[in-house]
């Protein structure tokens, strides 16, 4: 940390009344933006003259950014301001931004968090996360170059994220002679093209972030401008809180706070709106209504609690509410749904896999979900909609996404805590996607579960069994459907009620319209797992006979029946032993080419990792696994 005293003299507050400096500073208002725009439009020159220009850099700072200016070759007062900012040793070797970086500076009026995002179309994704918490973006163009491809792609990003704030930075003026005629001619194009993605208004402002030029204030080189200088724009807009202060009361619970059998709080951030003692509430998804008893802060009881804050509020009545619940002012309330059209932003360098069921964490609740297949991708470029079974790495679409129970939500656009969400590999634990809401399906409100007299109990019953699963899976040639039907026929001389799905009987009725990609084999055992899902409610043990490769898979059947419903049974035969049966010829297409996509040539196997049985087909005969898997089925 650097303690030497500030080269502006307009701090010296802080060294003569650090008390007042700290109260003065703790009241100010945060903008978060970020810069953003092509390649070498000077994003980190900007920033780096808004570091300098706010007072934000001291002594010693200055007198390596002089040396270093001075060895690239510039002198006196001709600064290289990237240099504050080139933080990252991969920039400094390749000459760009990789990565999202975040600066702090202050002035009087402020404090500002800027992200300098990347220039290039292959990290869309850093630029979607830098942007995702910005209450203003900076589009920068170079004054020589005009509209650039990057400039359309990320001002539909920001048009995408909600960002309401736009300033159009004309930067490098100085090197077009501080044309007007240049300045309104890009102007003009901007605006045409924002027209045609939504942006209504945005604030144009001619720059030179190397010489200074309407920065902090008004430039002699640019007479013919009137309007706004930079940073004074940055230090009166509008910030998000205000907007969010007028919404009606929501805020996300995080944790329940119970120090002691006398006091139940329930604790979490002021999403929107504002709450008072007294207000009337109610808890969603469950509805349960009641009135605030208590706001309680760190320094005390609160009359007013408003968006931004954190706080606990106590409730007058005993409801049932968890983390991930919302509370929500009782005459307007958001709505609750399982199935939704979102927009999505794929940041995954492996493609969407529809049907997949994938983490989906919005606001402080994390939940299962599984995506559609996209209705179309968007190119950002030019706004078409394009045809796509899937997503790859950067790509944007928009597609249905089902979660596993109802949430309350409301749309990005209204307001991003509980429209915004991110996917997250079951798997992996990565982050493959950012998305936003747009509304909720119509079915998720028309279609409601129908209740029946007749339970899944009752048919199980009537049959004398409980039902079961048996899930074989292993590579082809593994000797899974010969088990299968073995262990089929024993248990009915055992008069056990069954029925025995096979990979290849399914594919010519159910599942005839699906192939063999990555994303038709995910469909292609979601169906079979709903299909033997249902089954088990008709009381029946379902032996399954699927190569079933993807760990992903397995687990959404596993997690779509009763507990210890679902036996998996890994039928473990070595590559070579079951390419050597190859009764099919399979094996002999997928080696010359003719058959793509065959597991274990061309496309994962994922073993499982803690499957109930392991059948070695080395060791054991057909007749011995099934005896082994019917043990294990009855005792």
């Amino acid at each position: 940390m650097n303690t030497q005293e500030p080269i502006y003299k307009t701090d010296a507050l802080i060294a003569e009344n650090i008390e007042q400096y700290l109260e003065t500073h703790q009241h100010k208002t945060m903008l978060r933006f970020i810069t953003c725009g092509s390649v070498d439009d000077g994003k980190s020159t900007l920033i780096g003259r808004l570091l300098y220009d706010s007072k934000m850099i001291f002594e010693d700072q200055l007198a390596t950014l002089e040396a270093d200016s001075k060895r690239s070759g510039t002198q006196g007062e001709e600064i290289d301001f990237a240099l504050l900012v080139d933080g990252l040793a991969a920039e400094r070797e390749q000459g760009i931004t990789i990565d999202v970086a975040y600066r702090f500076f202050t002035t009087e009026k402020r404090k500002f968090i800027v992200a300098d995002t990347p220039g290039h179309e292959q990290y869309t994704r850093n630029m979607v996360t830098g942007a995702s918490t910005a209450d203003l973006a900076v589009i920068l163009i170079d004054a020589r170059k005009g509209i650039l491809t990057q400039t359309r792609r990320h001002s539909y990003l920001v048009k995408l994220l909600g960002i309401r704030h736009v300033v159009l930075a004309v930067n490098k003026m100085d090197l077009v002679d501080y044309s007007q005629e240049v300045f309104d001619k890009i102007v003009s194009d901007y605006t045409a093209f924002a027209a045609e993605i939504g942006i209504e208004t945005f604030t144009p402002i001619p720059i030179s972030g190397f010489k200074g030029d309407n920065i902090t204030g008004p430039s002699e080189n640019t007479p013919w401008y009137d309007g706004v200088s930079l940073l004074p724009h940055l230090e009166e807009v509008e910030v998000e809180d205000s907007r969010e202060q007028a919404s009606p009361f929501r805020m996300q619970v995080q944790w329940v706070n119970r120090p002691n059998l006398d006091f139940r709080g329930f604790a979490g951030l002021v999403s929107s709106g504002q709450v008072r003692p007294g207000d009337e509430v109610r808890v969603l998804p469950s509805g349960k209504t009641s009135t605030v008893a208590r706001i309680v802060a760190l320094e005390g009881d609160r009359d007013l609690a408003v968006a931004g804050e954190s706080i606990t509020l106590t409730l007058a009545d005993e409801i049932d509410c968890s983390r991930g619940q919302v509370i929500v002012a009782s005459q307007s309330p958001l709505e609750v749904a399982d199935q939704f059209e979102s927009t999505i932003v794929w940041m995954d360098e492996h493609e969407l896999l529809p049907g997949r069921a994938y983490w989906m964490k919005i606001g402080t609740q994390t939940i299962s979900a599984t995506v559609a297949e996209p209705k179309y991708e968007v190119n950002v470029n030019t706004q078409e909609h394009l045809a796509s079974k899937t997503l790859d790495l950067n790509a944007i679409g928009v597609a249905n996404i089902t979660t596993d129970r109802e949430i309350p939500f409301a749309p990005y656009d209204e307001n991003r805590d509980l429209g915004g969400f991110i996917l997250i590999d079951k798997i992996t634990n990565q982050t493959v996607a950012a998305g936003m809401l747009h509304f909720a399906l119509r079915r998720a409100q028309n279609v409601h579960w129908q209740a029946t007299d007749i339970t899944r109990d009752n048919h199980a019953e009537m049959k004398n069994q409980k039902p079961a699963v048996l899930w074989l899976t292993g590579l082809s040639g593994s000797g899974k459907s010969t088990i299968a039907n073995i262990v089929e026929k024993k248990l009915a001389r055992m008069n056990r009620h069954t029925f025995l799905l096979d990979g290849d009987n399914v594919r010519h009725g159910l599942n005839k319209d699906l192939g063999f990609t990555e994303a038709d084999r995910v469909e292609n055992i979601r169906r079979v797992g709903e299909v033997a899902k249902l089954m088990t409610d008709a009381g029946l043990i379902v032996i399954t006979a699927f190569i079933s490769p993807f760990r992903s898979e397995r687990d959404m059947v596993r997690s779509m029946m009763q507990p210890g419903e679902f036996v998996e049974v890994f039928v473990d035969t070595p590559l070579e032993v079951a390419e050597s049966r190859d009764v099919k010829g399979l094996y002999a297409k997928a080696r010359s080419g003719k058959l793509k996509n065959f597991t274990g040539i061309d496309s994962p196997y994922e073993h499982p990792e803690s499957p109930e049985l392991r059948i070695d087909t080395t060791e054991m005969t057909p007749e011995e696994a099934a005896d082994l898997i019917i043990a294990r089925l009855i005792p």
